[in-house]
C-alpha cells in the first residue's frame, strides 16, 4: 500500500474495540472473494479527518445539538434562509474546504488502482475521495466545493465564490459556535442580519452549492448510472455509514435482490444489518488498511 500514516482527528468518533482479528480475516476473505467491489460511503468514513457525522451516538450533530440541516425548499423559498445559509458556510468554508482525506480514504484509492475496486459512490459531499484521488467515483449527493445558478445552471468553484463573499462584505465579521457536518457554522440571527450574499453573475440568479439537500432528491440520471455500475459489480462494501437514508440505501436493497454478499464496516447499528452477509463494527481508517 502506499498510504501515508496521518494521525487520525477522533473527535467526532464514537468509541469502539479495536479490531477483532477474526474480523479483520473475514473481511479479508471477503475482499479477496471479490473481483468487483462496489463501495459505498457514507460520513463514518470522513470522522476521522475531523468532520462531525449526523447520526453518531454521542458525538453526531444530532446528539449534540438541536440544530437541523437546511431544508430543499426552505432554501429556494427564503431569501432569508439563503442569507443565513451562506453567512454560516461562508464563516466555516476556510476550515471545511481544508479538511485533508485519512487512512481509510487513500485504502480506497489504492484498491481502485489494484483493479479490486470496480466503482466507488460516497454520500459526503466533503470532496475527501477526490482529494485522496479516487476516479471510479460517484458523488451521490455532490459536493460542497461546486456551486451552481438555480436559474441558468452555471457552475463556478465554491473557493471563487469565497472571495465575491469577502468582495461583498470587507468589514463584516462573526465568531463561530461550533461546526456542522457540511461545512457551516452556527451563527446567531442577529450576526447573519447584514450579510450580503451575490447573485450569479451570469443571469442574477440564486446560487445554490451542487449538493442535495435534505427534502431535494437525487436525479434519476444519477440513480440509473449507479445502478449500472451495481449490476456490473460482484459484492458490496458499505463503509461508514448507517444508510438511514434512502438515496443510498436503495443500493443495497438492489444488492440484496441481486444477491450479492454485502459487508458492512460502521460503528453501530445500521439498515443493513439483518440481512448483511459480514458486519463489523471498528472504525474504517483502522481496520481497512489491514486488509490487503
Amino acid at each position: 500500500h502506499s498510504v501515508s500514516r496521518t494521525s487520525p482527528n477522533l473527535t467526532f468518533v464514537p468509541a469502539c474495540r479495536p479490531p477483532d482479528p477474526i474480523e479483520v480475516e473475514e473481511l479479508q476473505r471477503f475482499v479477496s472473494n471479490s473481483r468487483r467491489l462496489f463501495v459505498m460511503t457514507g460520513a463514518g468514513i470522513s470522522t476521522e479527518s475531523g468532520i462531525p457525522d449526523y447520526r453518531s451516538e454521542g458525538v453526531g450533530l444530532y446528539a449534540r445539538t438541536d440544530r437541523r440541516p437546511v431544508q430543499h425548499a426552505e432554501f429556494v423559498r427564503s431569501a432569508s434562509a439563503r442569507q443565513r445559509y451562506w453567512a454560516r458556510n461562508f464563516v466555516g468554508w476556510p476550515q471545511f474546504s481544508s479538511h485533508q482525506p485519512n487512512t481509510a480514504h487513500l485504502v480506497l484509492r489504492d484498491w481502485e488502482k489494484l483493479g479490486k475496486l470496480h466503482w466507488l459512490v460516497t454520500q459526503n459531499v466533503d470532496a475527501l475521495h477526490t482529494k485522496a484521488g479516487s476516479q471510479r467515483m460517484t458523488e451521490l449527493h455532490g459536493c460542497t466545493h461546486r456551486v451552481f445558478c438555480l436559474a441558468c445552471g452555471n457552475q463556478i468553484l465554491r473557493s471563487e465564490l469565497q472571495e465575491h463573499f469577502e468582495a461583498l462584505n470587507p468589514t463584516w465579521k462573526a465568531e463561530a459556535f461550533g461546526v456542522a457536518p457540511d461545512g457551516d457554522v452556527f451563527l446567531t440571527d442577529e450576526q447573519v442580519r447584514n450579510f450580503q450574499v451575490p447573485a450569479c453573475h451570469k443571469c442574477g440568479g440564486i446560487l445554490k452549492p451542487d449538493v442535495t439537500f435534505f427534502g431535494d432528491t437525487v436525479s434519476q440520471e444519477k440513480v440509473s448510472f449507479v445502478h449500472q455500475r451495481l449490476a456490473e459489480s460482484d459484492s458490496m462494501l458499505v463503509a461508514g455509514s448507517s444508510m438511514q437514508v434512502y438515496s443510498g440505501y436503495r443500493f443495497a436493497l438492489a444488492a440484496r435482490e441481486k444477491r450479492l454478499p454485502i459487508a458492512v464496516l460502521n460503528i453501530g447499528p445500521t439498515r443493513l444489518d439483518h440481512f448483511a452477509s459480514l458486519k463489523l463494527n471498528s472504525r474504517c481508517g483502522e481496520l481497512l488498511p489491514l486488509i490487503v
